[in-house]
C-alpha cells in the first residue's frame, strides 16, 4: 500500500469515528433549508477544536455540496460570500489600533483581521478525506457562477490564493506517461487532451507508444490518480513545420538516440478548477531538463503551436473600417477566406499565403489587447517562459478545429536555452515580442500596436473558442 493510500485510508477513518460522535447524517433530498443547514455547519466547523469531529464535519459539508442541484450550488457560494468574510468589528478595531500606533503587533493584528474566514473555513474543509479534489470541483463551479455575478471574485481570489500554495511547484510530482500507465489514467489523457483530438486507444498508442514520442504529466500527492497538465513531445531531426508530420499514422518512427529536437506540440491543463495556477512554464522546464538527461544530443527545444484566436482577429480587422494590419488590397485577397473550400484552390493559396503570413506575423508583433497585452493566450505563455518566436507555419493544421479558429496557421517558439531569462524579461518588462529576423521583416517598424475595436457577434480574440475543450473540462495552455 503506497503512503498516500495509507494516510487516506487513515483519514477517512478519523472523519468516519468523528461523524459517529457527532450523529451527523447526509444531506436528505428535497430539503428544503439544505444551504442554511450547510451555514450552520460551517460555524461549527470553524469553532470546532477537536480533530475527529472537525474532519467528520468537513466530509459533511463537502457530501452534501456535491448532493446540491447547480441552484443549491451558487447559493452556498453566495452564502461564502456574504456570511464568511471579514470579522468587521474586529478588522475595525485593527484599523484604529494601526493608525493610532503603527508597530509591527498592530500590522499583524490589522493582517490576520483583514483575513475573510471563508479562508480557514476552506482550509478546514481540505482536512476531509479527498478533501482537495472536491474544493477544485467546487471553484469550478465557482468560477462559472463568477461569470454571472462578478462579485463572487472575492470569494474566488481566496480560492485561488490558498491553491497557489497547495499547488505549489515544490509539492507536484513529474511522472513520464506511457503505454504501461494505468489504464484511469490513460482514460484521461484521452479525455483531456485540448488541443489535438485523440479518437480512442489506437490513436493515443500512436502518440505514447513509439520510441520518438514522449508524454509528461504534473501531479499532486492527494490527487495521485489525476494529472494537473501533461505535456506531448516528439523527438525529431529538425523543427516541424505542420502537424501532419507529427500525427499521420503512415509516419517513419526514428531511433530516440537520433534525434536533435524535442518539439512540445500539445499542452493541455487538466483541472479548469485550477485554473489560473500556473504549471505549464515549471513542467515545460522540467521535462527539457530530464530530455537533455536522457539524450545529451538534443540542441533544440521546441514547440509546434496552435494559433487560437487569429482567425477572429483577422475577420475583425477585415471588417474595420480602418485596419493598420490590412490594406484593400490585402481584404480583397483575404476574401477567399469566405469561401469553405479556400484551402483546396491552389491558386488561391498562392495569393493568400503572403498575406496571411503578414497579418499573422502583425498580429504577434503588434496587436494588443485593452490591458495592452499580447492578443494570442498562447504567446504570452510561450513568450512569457523566455521563448522566441521563430516561424510562422502556413496552413500547418487541417483539421476542423484549427481551420475555424487559426485559417490552419501553426507556429513555431524556440526555446534557446542561453536566452530563455533575456528573452523572458524583454517581454515582462518592455512588452517586446522576441521574434526571429524573417518574421519581423513583415512588419513595418514605424506602425505600432494599437486596440482593437470590438466588431458585433465577433468574440474578443483572446476567448478561446473551442467548444470541444469546453465540453472536456479543459484549458488549452499552448501548443
Amino acid at each position: 500500500m503506497s503512503r498516500t493510500s495509507f494516510f487516506s485510508d487513515m483519514l477517512q477513518t478519523i472523519a468516519d469515528r468523528g461523524r459517529r460522535f457527532l450523529s451527523l447524517g447526509p444531506a436528505r433530498e428535497g430539503e428544503a433549508d439544505a444551504v442554511d443547514t450547510m451555514e450552520g455547519l460551517c460555524e461549527t466547523l470553524l469553532s470546532s477544536r477537536g480533530e475527529a469531529s472537525g474532519m467528520a464535519l468537513a466530509k459533511n459539508i463537502l457530501d452534501r455540496w456535491q448532493s446540491f442541484d447547480p441552484q443549491q450550488r451558487r447559493d452556498f457560494v453566495i452564502v461564502l460570500l456574504a456570511r464568511f468574510g471579514p470579522d468587521t468589528e474586529r478588522l475595525e478595531q485593527a484599523i484604529e489600533n494601526y493608525r493610532a500606533e503603527p508597530n509591527p503587533k498592530a500590522l499583524l493584528e490589522l493582517s490576520v483581521a483583514a483575513e475573510p474566514r471563508r479562508q480557514e473555513l476552506i482550509r478546514r474543509l481540505n482536512l476531509a478525506p479527498n478533501g482537495i479534489a472536491t474544493l477544485v470541483r467546487m471553484r469550478e463551479d465557482l468560477l462559472k457562477f463568477k461569470a454571472d455575478n462578478p462579485d463572487l471574485a472575492a470569494v474566488d481570489a481566496d480560492f485561488a490564493h490558498l491553491f497557489g500554495s497547495w499547488f505549489n511547484r515544490g509539492f507536484l510530482v513529474l511522472r513520464p506517461i506511457n503505454w504501461s500507465t494505468p489504464a484511469n489514467i490513460l482514460e484521461k489523457i484521452i479525455r483531456y487532451e485540448a488541443v489535438h483530438h485523440i479518437g480512442g486507444w489506437d490513436e493515443l498508442r500512436l502518440r505514447l507508444a513509439p520510441e520518438d514520442r514522449r508524454c509528461f504529466a504534473f501531479f499532486h500527492p492527494q490527487l495521485v490518480d489525476d494529472p494537473l497538465i501533461f505535456v506531448e513531445v516528439a523527438l525529431t531531426r529538425e523543427m516541424p513545420s505542420n502537424i501532419a508530420d507529427l500525427l499521420t499514422e503512415d509516419r517513419a518512427p526514428i531511433r530516440a538516440a537520433d534525434a536533435t529536437s524535442a518539439v512540445f506540440y500539445s499542452i493541455s491543463n487538466c483541472q479548469e478548477g485550477l485554473k489560473g495556477i500556473s504549471f505549464g512554464n515549471f513542467l515545460i522546464k522540467q521535462v527539457v531538463e530530464d530530455l537533455r538527461r536522457e539524450f545529451p544530443r538534443l540542441d533544440t527545444f521546441a514547440t509546434l503551436s496552435p494559433v487560437p484566436g487569429f482567425a477572429e482577429w483577422l475577420l475583425r480587422e477585415r471588417r474595420a473600417e480602418i485596419s493598420d494590419a490590412l490594406s484593400a488590397a490585402d481584404r480583397s485577397k483575404l476574401a477567399a477566406l469566405d469561401d469553405p473550400g479556400w484551402a483546396d484552390q491552389p491558386q488561391l493559396l498562392a495569393s493568400i499565403k503572403p498575406v496571411m503570413t503578414a497579418a499573422a506575423a502583425w498580429y504577434f508583433l503588434k496587436a494588443r489587447n485593452r490591458n495592452g497585452k499580447v492578443v494570442d493566450p498562447v504567446a504570452r505563455f510561450h513568450l512569457g517562459n523566455g521563448a522566441r518566436l521563430e516561424r510562422i507555419n502556413f496552413l500547418a493544421d487541417r483539421s476542423g478545429r484549427a481551420m475555424r479558429q487559426a485559417h490552419g496557421l501553426m507556429v513555431n517558439y524556440l526555446y534557446k536555452l542561453d536566452d530563455i531569462e533575456t528573452n523572458h524579461e524583454t517581454f515582462a518588462t518592455r512588452g517586446q515580442v522576441v521574434a526571429a529576423p524573417a518574421i519581423r521583416r513583415l512588419v513595418p517598424a514605424d506602425k505600432g500596436p494599437r486596440s482593437l475595436v470590438p466588431v458585433p457577434g465577433v468574440l474578443p480574440p483572446d476567448v478561446q473558442s473551442s467548444d470541444a475543450a469546453r465540453k472536456k473540462g479543459s484549458k488549452e495552455f499552448t501548443s
